[in-house]
């Protein structure tokens, strides 16, 4: 058993009556440091943020259309998803042909995606190769072909992934879970679409899409790499900056229901039973989201430690919290013993929430979460998508420097505090024998 693991298993042993919690290092110089390679300016409506690495060779980025799910309804899902995969194909004066074998030579890529609360045509060049790179990056963004054969090769690309997806009991859990927490809600609008949706977009459709999306006031452009902010505004003006600005206003997200613990189910004849319990997280950028990654992080190895190690009830228990504006936070679990394993893991929580934790067993967290953190940050895309994140969703881009200070700062107060005010009222789905399930163990 490693040292994290073994703290965290008798941290409730040692539990601090008594114990000051040691002020932490935390080092505002940093942040100023950080934030001090940072540009932000406004061409035409068009916020653009670029973050300076001086000598790196590569430059990264994307060009973000704001408000996901909300941007789509139960008719069109997939719309944006769809549109924006297809433009990255070929310009109408850049044939796809050329797209591909200029990229492949330069070693350079340019991709779409589609979340709950953006969207995104990212990038990755060389800094040698990005005059080039950047002609056919905005060729293909600001004036696709969307040719008929694209449309159709990456529609049956989705299609493919969406039937391949259904099969999976993980993914039938996981849509069972999305209908039961965003009744009401824009996430229930799935971002890729389903197989009706997707198959009933035409192209006339995608044509007029991608052009009510090309405003500026739906847009964020974020680069991280070695590129002076006065060439970067001088190439932005001459090309997105001349779309027009629109009026766009993003609009709130409302409420999830946690108000009671719930259990939906579906039957199915498996080797094994799939069980997932949703509560609500603070979204980043709150001031709970800092304690609240560490809490989660606990409890993930609390439930695998007992759940796995010490019963084995199940291979892959596991405890996560997502990233989203409206956020939420689960546990999961795949299991012969459905109704002990969510016991014991319902167990774990109360632990959290009705004792305080050594000081130690934090720091060591701490230590561990934000050592995977740093790594997670050395690609220039990875910073350029977390400086988006925060930017749409957590406050504005500054606060994703302030990431590690907040995971520092937290005390066993704060995991107490959290566990207790988010941990509760979970809402489950399952998927396998329902004949096996003692309702009282998942929603008592």
């Amino acid at each position: 058993m490693s040292k994290r693991s073994t703290l965290i298993v008798i941290a409730f042993v040692l539990l601090s009556t008594g114990f000051a919690v040691s002020a932490q290092t935390v080092r505002p110089d940093n942040v100023a440091a950080q934030a001090s390679l940072v540009s932000e300016f406004d061409v035409n409506g068009l916020k653009v943020i670029l973050k300076r690495r001086a000598n790196s060779p590569t430059i990264a980025g994307g060009l973000f259309v704001r408000g996901g799910a909300r941007n789509i309804n139960d008719k069109n899902a997939g719309i944006e998803n769809l549109t924006l995969s297809v433009a990255v194909e070929a310009g109408k004066t850049m044939p796809r042909q050329t797209v591909r074998r200029e990229l492949a030579s330069m070693g350079s890529a340019i991709g779409a995606s589609a979340i709950n609360d953006y969207s995104v045509i990212s990038f990755g060049t060389t800094k040698q190769n990005f005059d080039r790179f950047w002609q056919i990056y905005t060729s293909v963004v600001m004036d696709p072909a969307f040719a008929e054969e694209d449309i159709k090769r990456v529609r049956e690309q989705i299609l493919t992934g969406l039937r391949e997806s259904g099969t999976l009991p993980e993914s039938a859990l996981e849509s069972l879970q999305d209908k039961v927490i965003y009744t009401g809600h824009p996430y229930a609008n799935e971002v890729v679409g389903t197989a009706s949706t997707v198959t009933a977009i035409t192209p006339a459709n995608i044509r007029a899409y991608h052009k009510s999306i090309m405003e500026t006031s739906r847009l964020l452009f974020v680069v991280v790499g070695d590129i002076d902010p006065e060439i970067l505004k001088t190439r932005i003006a001459s090309t997105f900056g001349k779309l027009p600005r629109g009026n766009y206003k993003e609009a709130a997200y409302p409420a999830l229901d946690f108000s009671k613990a719930t259990l939906d189910t579906a039957q199915r004849t498996l080797p094994t039973n799939y069980v997932k319990g949703t509560f609500a997280a603070p979204p980043p950028g709150s001031k709970d989201y800092y304690a609240m990654r560490v809490a989660v992080s606990i409890l993930q190895t609390l439930v695998y430690q007992r759940v796995r190690t010490q019963l084995q009830l199940s291979y892959a228990p596991d405890a996560s919290m997502n990233s989203f504006a409206t956020n939420t936070a689960n546990i999961s679990v795949s299991t012969t013993d459905p109704n002990k394993a969510i016991a014991e893991m319902k167990a774990q929580i109360k632990l959290l929430q009705e004792n305080t934790l050594n000081p130690e067993v934090i720091d060591e967290i701490s230590a561990f979460f934000l050592t995977r953190h740093y790594i997670g940050q050395e690609k220039s895309g990875a910073q350029a998508a977390e400086l988006a994140q925060y930017e749409l969703i957590g406050g504005g881009w500054r606060n994703a420097f302030e990431f590690m200070n907040g995971v520092r700062v937290v005390t066993p107060a704060d995991v107490r505090d959290v566990a207790t005010r988010y941990m509760k009222n979970l809402r489950f789905s399952y998927i396998g024998n329902t004949a096996a399930i003692d309702r009282t163990v998942f929603v008592q």
